[in-house]
């Protein structure tokens, strides 16, 4: 039971990759954010914002798999 949690933990892991802190020091700016939106895009995903995340800080979105 165990193992599975943590083999699900990891799938997720994979699925949602953070995009990084950005030019502007963590701060979504339009331009960090369409570039993250670009290369989220170019791996085959869509640019979210994590659950509870703050849609002010670049590190709170993930790129996640379609």
């Amino acid at each position: 039971m165990r193992a599975l949690a943590i083999l699900s933990a990891m799938t997720l892991t994979a699925c949602a990759s953070g995009v990084g802190s950005g030019r502007s020091g963590g701060i979504a700016t339009y331009d960090d954010l369409k570039a993250a939106t670009a290369t989220c895009a170019a791996k085959g995903g869509s640019l979210k914002l994590k659950r509870n995340g703050d849609p002010q800080y670049l590190e709170d979105y993930a790129c996640e798999a379609k």
